[in-house]
């Protein structure tokens, strides 16, 4: 599912990478993800008035996937970028109180497109803007940058899994 006009594409250069809103302690306490699977390095903005989040995940050589995808030339898997993607939606919908006691689940991939690569050392600049934002299931149109280039992009749908008790 692709952005009305009235969705543009997200520009990567209009936020301030410096400016950590949630760090990896913070981002820890809403989702709970941990080891290999920590997608994001932090949160750098939120606009709940319109439903938009930006955070990154910095690529490290340490990254689980790098000795096996693909040897001599290490690329990111797409299925983790979207995974990410996921983790970022998902920390948007619980810390700003949509759910509440809840762990929220991926749901649903629409319309993934890869457009280049990501390798170690990349900081994988990742845009969330919502496009339905309730309780029972929330859509994201997301993208990831390096640099200016995009990534990829895709819609990404949340759903509530169980009580986090």
């Amino acid at each position: 599912m692709r952005p009305t006009a009235d969705l543009p594409d997200l520009d990567p250069h209009s936020f301030d990478l410096t400016k950590i809103v949630a760090d990896l302690a913070a981002i820890r306490k809403i989702n709970p993800h941990r080891y290999e699977l920590e997608m994001l390095t932090a949160v750098v903005h939120v606009d709940p008035s319109r439903h938009l989040i930006v955070g990154y995940k910095d690529v490290a050589e340490t990254d689980f996937w790098v000795r096996g995808h693909m040897p001599g030339f290490p690329l990111m898997p797409g299925v983790l970028m979207l995974e990410a993607a996921a983790q970022l939606t998902g920390y948007y919908t619980v810390s700003e109180g949509i759910v509440h006691d809840v762990l929220m689940g991926l749901g649903g991939i629409d319309g993934a497109k890869f457009k280049r690569m990501v390798r170690p050392g990349d900081r994988l600049v990742l845009m969330g803007r919502g496009l339905k934002v309730d309780r029972r299931l929330t859509r994201f149109f997301t993208q990831g940058y390096v640099g200016a280039e995009l990534i990829f992009e895709a819609t990404i749908t949340g759903v509530p899994l169980k009580n986090r008790s």
